[in-house]
């Protein structure tokens, strides 16, 4: 009796812990929405926060926009700002992150070196590439972005 009690409880303490893991997973993706980021044939995977400016920017798709290749990103200029809130303005990226700068309403794929990034300010971070970042480095110095749900 006592070994059947014991399997009880490792069953309802497993059962009780997949259902917060299940619980966990699907609230993790939640704020998030999937993208695409298409250039010429080249299909790269990135996935959009839950900020305002993001909101804003589904809103608008699909887009296209013309980005130049630069030391660390691609960064073009959008016809329409983004909408922000104060608090999500910040100094530097992480590698990989999609961004704009709010001040001159750049948009930027930042996928390298976050390690100097600090002394760049006024980036409002959007989403992240969710693709190998070495797919940046294949693409051609001028592109067109066309960025959809996914």
């Amino acid at each position: 009796m006592l070994i059947l009690t014991v399997i009880c409880c490792i069953l309802v303490a497993s059962l009780a812990f997949a259902a917060t893991c299940h619980a966990v997973s699907e609230g993790s993706g939640a704020d998030e929405t999937n993208i695409k980021l298409i250039v010429d044939e080249t299909e790269i995977s990135a996935v959009l926060n839950n900020s305002r400016s993001s909101r804003a920017l589904v809103d608008r798709l699909p887009l296209s926009l013309r980005l130049q290749k630069y030391d660390h990103d691609y960064c073009g200029m959008m016809a329409e700002p983004l909408p922000y809130d104060k608090n999500d303005l910040r100094n530097g990226w992480s590698n990989g992150d999609i961004s704009f700068e709010a001040g001159g309403n750049y948009f930027a794929i930042l996928y390298k070196d976050e390690e100097i990034s600090q002394q760049f300010g006024n980036l409002v971070t959007l989403g992240r590439i969710a693709a190998p970042l070495s797919v940046m480095d294949t693409l051609d110095q001028q592109i067109t972005v066309r960025i959809e749900l996914d």
